[in-house]
């Protein structure tokens, strides 16, 4: 029996039990009197006997009514207070529940973790505006200075183009990030994938791999490809947005004439696909925080990207009922994986521990 059920069962067999105890109670009260005074040789006892066993009933019924309502029912005057708190955007409250068991265990549970839910919704939200608020004044302080620089009567043709250039990647770059924000916004306020239909999914990623040659060509990168012949159930637009982002990063943290290697395959009930890189790697501190929004482990990137694309591609793995993997370490280049539901209920079978650094799914 859920608790839900045993605080009805409690609340309605209260009353008549409060009832029933104080009956005894008066009962036995009259049974001592009668022995000590022997009401039964008295006339006039009997009239006095309703009035007795009455006034008896009512004074025990409401001391073992405040009694129980005082122990029984002060978890949930607690948590009547605490919720009032918390209506009043107090997040920092909790109730003790080391005090609370049985009927009250449960909802006092429940509710310290919802509070707590609450309380990271709110300071992500606080963070995130933060954060976007910094990431957007950065390319406006730069615009606003070339601006100005453009004003100057004895600039030469060179600095005027080199000037306007800087004014592009700034807008291209405040662009990007708005379209990334929305994305992000779209699939944080989405519960359900539609559209989605059996694809190839090696296919996809082949040409997802066709659409970033011009960039991984100029760094004269070698890409190995093992892909298996993969049919993926799925929206296949949303899943452009994962492969291009992995790819994307892959390329861009490779060094000159590196490699990336890609792989897909079917194993025991799930799709694993495989991104890896020859770039610099990460420290496990960065690798921990790689799926946050706006985070940037690099510093010496910071004028790439805008630290989205990861947060929006684990989002739509969720969404996907799938995973996101990463191992890495410094000096020994990034692995991503991806790992995929083979069957369309969206349900990630049991996958076991890989070895090595790993950042698991969080």
């Amino acid at each position: 029996m859920d608790s839900s059920k045993k605080l009805r069962l409690f609340l309605t067999l209260m009353v008549p039990s409060t009832m029933l105890a104080a009956s005894i109670l008066a009962l036995a009260l009259y049974l001592i009197l009668d022995a000590i005074f022997c009401f039964a040789e008295n006339a006039r006892m009997p009239l006095l006997i309703p009035l007795l066993a009455l006034g008896s009933s009512v004074i025990i019924g409401s001391v073992l009514s405040a009694v129980v309502s005082r122990t029984a029912l002060r978890p949930l005057t607690d948590l009547i207070q605490a919720t009032a708190a918390v209506a009043a955007g107090n997040f920092s409250v909790r109730i003790d529940a080391r005090r609370t068991g049985g009927l009250y265990g449960d909802f006092v549970r429940s509710f310290n973790k919802m509070v707590e839910e609450l309380g990271n919704v709110e300071l992500f939200h606080t963070d995130f505006i933060n954060t976007f608020s910094h990431e957007l004044k950065t390319p406006m302080v730069s615009l606003r200075g070339y601006a100005q620089f453009l004003k100057r009567g004895d600039l030469t043709e060179q600095e005027r183009r080199s000037a306007l250039d800087a004014i592009i990647r700034e807008m291209d770059r405040l662009t990007q990030m708005a379209a990334s924000v929305l994305l992000l916004c779209k699939y944080e306020n989405t519960q359900i994938l539609a559209g989605q239909k059996p694809y190839a999914l090696d296919e996809q990623i082949r040409q997802c791999i066709g659409r970033l040659q011009e960039s991984w060509m100029k760094k004269d990168i070698v890409l190995l490809g093992d892909l298996e012949a993969v049919e993926y159930f799925g929206n296949e637009d949303v899943m452009d947005h994962v492969w291009l982002n992995l790819l994307s990063n892959a390329i861009k943290f490779s060094p000159q004439g590196g490699e990336i290697s890609v792989s897909l395959h079917r194993r025991h009930g799930y799709i694993v696909a495989a991104i890896r890189d020859q770039g610099p790697g990460m420290e496990e501190a960065t690798a921990q925080r790689v799926f946050d929004q706006f985070f940037k482990g690099d510093s010496s990137h910071s004028t790439e990207g805008n630290g989205l694309g990861l947060s929006i591609a684990k989002r739509i793995l969720d969404l996907c009922g799938g995973e996101i993997r990463l191992q890495t370490a410094p000096g020994a280049g990034s692995t991503f994986t991806v790992l995929l539901p083979e069957n369309e209920r969206g349900a990630l079978p049991a996958v076991p521990a890989a070895s090595g650094a790993e950042n698991p799914r969080r």
